[in-house]
């Protein structure tokens, strides 16, 4: 499976960047290109361990949608969400946090299966 990883440092305290990673309503902000946006579950506020969202998009066109649900939680260290239907065969999203004086080191994991192997969707 592939997998994606990205750091970024951030001059913010580790809480205040814990809390915007699992926020939906800056989620769908930061997406407003495809119109993303909660249709089910958690559908405003920050997400919690053991809730769920459901997001609809288009993408290439075509109107998708995926669930995912938080399950694994360590406030304000990671949480961590996974794909329970989707366009994906499989995916799951580490989101790692680490303090320092001068602000926080953030880092996602995506690890993620294409539906149809090695061609991808």
């Amino acid at each position: 499976m592939p997998i994606i990883k990205q750091s970024l440092f951030i001059q913010a305290p580790i809480q205040v960047c814990f809390d915007l990673s699992r926020s939906i309503d800056i989620h769908m902000d930061s997406t407003s290109q495809t119109n993303e946006r909660a249709i089910n579950g958690r559908t405003s506020g920050l997400i919690e361990l053991g809730e769920s969202v459901t997001w609809e998009a288009r993408h290439f066109g075509i109107r998708q949608h995926l669930s995912a649900v938080i399950t694994e939680f360590e406030e304000p260290y990671r949480f961590v969400d996974e794909m329970v239907s989707g366009a994906f065969k499989s995916f799951r999203h580490e989101h790692r946090f680490v303090a320092s004086e001068d602000g926080t080191l953030m880092t996602d994991i995506f690890d993620y299966a294409s539906p149809w192997g090695a061609v991808g969707i």
